[in-house]
C-alpha cells in the first residue's frame, strides 16, 4: 500500500511537469531506466571521442586541428557531466565502466563505423551531432533534475559541433570534383546509422512507453527521426549531395518527406557486437583505462592526505 501511494504521488510530480531530484522518493524502475540511460548516453560521448581523435594530427589545417581538438575535449566533459548524473541515482561510475568493458553495457551503435576520410569527420558533427542535438533537445526537459541541467550545457557544445562539420562538408562539396566525391561517399556511408541513432520504431522499443509515461523520454523515437531527416534534406540540397534513399520524397499531405525501410538487422548486428569497429572501440578505451589507473590512484591518496 504504501509503495502503490509512493508511486501514485511520484507520477503526479511528473505529470505536473515538477523535477525529481536525487533525494526524492522515486520507483525502482525509474531509477534503473535512468542509471540505464544516462550511462548509455555517457557511454557514447567517451567512445564518440575515439574516430574523432584519430583524426586530430591528420586535419588539414592548424585551424581545423584546434577546432577538432575543442570539440573531443568537450565529448571528454560531456560524459563526465552524464557520469556525475548517473552517481546521483546510486550508480557507480567504475561499476557503469566496468560493465561497458565486460559489453554488458550499450552505446551509440554509430560509433561503431569507422571515419575513414576527412570528409567522414565533417559528416560526423554533421549528421550524427545533428541526430543528436534533435534527440537531445528534447531531454532538456526530461523529469530528472541532474540528467536535464546536464542536458542544456551539452546541447549548446552539440550545437557547436554540428556547425563546425557543416562548416568541413561546405568546403568538401564546394571544393574540387574528389573532394565532392568524397563528401558524397561519406553521406552515403553514415546516412543510415544516423537514422538508427534514434533507435527502433516505437512499436518495437519495450521501454519507450514507460520512458514517454515518466516522461524520462518527451518525445518518441519515429517523432525524432521525421523531425531530423526533415531538417536535415534541405542541408543536403544546399550542399548540392544526395541522400543515398531513393524512396525519399516529400509527401505534400503530411508536410514532411517519406523515406525507405532502415536496415534493422544490420543495426541489431552492429548494437550486439557485429559492426565494423565494436571490439576496437572497446579495446582502446580498455586500454586507456588501465593506463589511467596510476592517477586515479594518486588523485585518491591526495584526497585521503588533504580532505580530512
Amino acid at each position: 500500500m504504501v509503495k502503490k501511494n509512493i508511486n501514485y504521488k511520484f507520477q503526479k510530480r511528473i505529470d505536473n511537469n515538477i523535477k525529481i531530484e536525487p533525494r526524492d522518493d522515486m520507483p525502482d524502475g525509474y531509477r534503473f531506466h535512468l542509471i540505464r540511460q544516462i550511462s548509455q548516453h555517457a557511454h557514447s560521448e567517451v567512445i564518440g571521442m575515439q574516430p574523432e581523435a584519430n583524426w586530430i594530427t591528420r586535419a588539414p589545417s592548424l585551424r581545423s586541428k584546434k577546432i577538432l581538438l575543442a570539440k573531443v575535449q568537450d565529448e571528454a566533459g560531456h560524459g563526465l557531466y552524464l557520469y556525475s548524473a548517473a552517481e546521483t541515482l546510486g550508480a557507480s561510475r567504475s561499476d557503469l565502466i566496468n560493465k561497458l568493458h565486460l559489453k554488458e553495457a550499450k552505446y551509440a551503435s554509430i560509433f561503431n563505423y569507422p571515419a575513414l576520410t576527412w570528409s567522414d569527420i565533417g559528416a560526423i558533427g554533421w549528421l550524427v551531432d545533428g541526430a543528436a542535438i534533435t534527440n537531445q533537445v528534447s531531454l532538456q526537459k526530461t523529469s530528472y533534475g541532474p540528467y536535464s541541467r546536464a542536458m542544456i550545457k551539452i546541447c549548446k557544445e552539440e550545437s557547436f559541433h554540428q556547425r563546425q562539420g557543416f562548416e568541413i562538408m561546405i568546403k568538401m562539396s564546394q571544393g574540387t570534383k574528389e573532394q565532392k566525391q568524397m563528401a558524397q561517399d561519406s553521406l552515403n556511408r553514415f546516412w543510415w546509422p544516423s537514422l538508427m541513432m534514434f533507435g527502433p520504431h516505437d512499436s518495437d522499443s519495450t521501454r519507450s512507453e514507460r520512458a514517454i509515461k515518466w516522461k524520462i523520454k518527451r518525445e518518441s523515437n519515429d517523432f525524432l527521426r521525421q523531425k531530423f531527416i526533415d531538417k536535415t534534406v534541405p542541408q543536403a540540397d544546399f550542399l548540392g549531395l544526395t541522400i543515398p534513399d531513393k524512396k525519399l520524397k516529400w509527401n505534400e499531405k503530411r508536410n514532411s518527406y517519406d523515406f525507405g525501410e532502415i536496415n534493422w538487422n544490420e543495426f541489431w548486428r552492429v548494437v550486439n557486437g557485429g559492426g565494423p569497429c565494436n571490439q576496437k572501440r572497446i579495446n582502446h578505451h580498455i586500454n586507456a583505462h588501465k593506463d589511467g589507473e596510476w592517477v586515479r590512484k594518486a588523485l585518491i591518496k591526495y584526497s585521503e592526505k588533504y580532505d580530512k
